[in-house]
């Protein structure tokens, strides 16, 4: 078993599910310095017959729920069904345009990639805040801007996450 839920991890008035992990099972973590998807909440409830049963809290901005998905949720449903836990393919490319972090967070942008001249070059799809659906649906990749970095100009390399993947990126 496992329980996935999106919105109610914040510090909102509405934001209950830390409170309900408190009351009725254990909050393990709450928080990641990642961005999107800084909210996000681990523990486990108490089930019947004193079964624990996982639950995730994943953030209730749609491309925050999304990429905390990807990172935790995917990893986390492919273990507990037995099967191997294929990342996503991982490529190195040239960024196109900037990213920015001003916060001290590991960043994953929304960038389109293309593969041109044998290069792998990862776009920004616009504005990045978590709730641009656009963002996200006009991606298929998350270029990393690690946490110890204030962000990556055009022109740098990148690592990126692909999330669409048929082997040729190409225009």
């Amino acid at each position: 078993d496992l329980v996935v839920t999106s919105a109610g991890v914040s510090k909102g008035d509405y934001d209950i599910v830390k409170d309900v992990l408190n009351e009725r099972g254990e909050m393990n973590f709450w928080s990641v310095r990642m961005r999107p998807a800084k909210p996000l909440a681990f523990g486990h409830l108490n089930g019947p017959g004193g079964k624990n049963i996982p639950l995730l809290g994943l953030p209730g901005n749609p491309v925050s729920a999304m990429v905390a998905f990807e990172m935790f949720a995917r990893p986390a449903i492919r273990t507990m069904l037995g099967k191997a836990n294929i990342p996503r393919p991982m490529v190195e490319g040239v960024l196109t345009g900037p990213i920015r972090n001003e916060d001290g967070r590991r960043v994953y942008a929304r960038v389109e990639v293309e593969l041109k001249d044998g290069v792998y070059q990862a776009t920004p799809t616009g504005p990045q805040g978590s709730n641009i659906l656009t963002s996200m649906s006009r991606a298929n990749g998350l270029a990393i801007c690690p946490e110890d970095l204030a962000g990556k100009d055009a022109g740098e390399q990148v690592q990126i996450i692909m999330l669409d993947w048929n082997e040729e990126v190409q225009v």
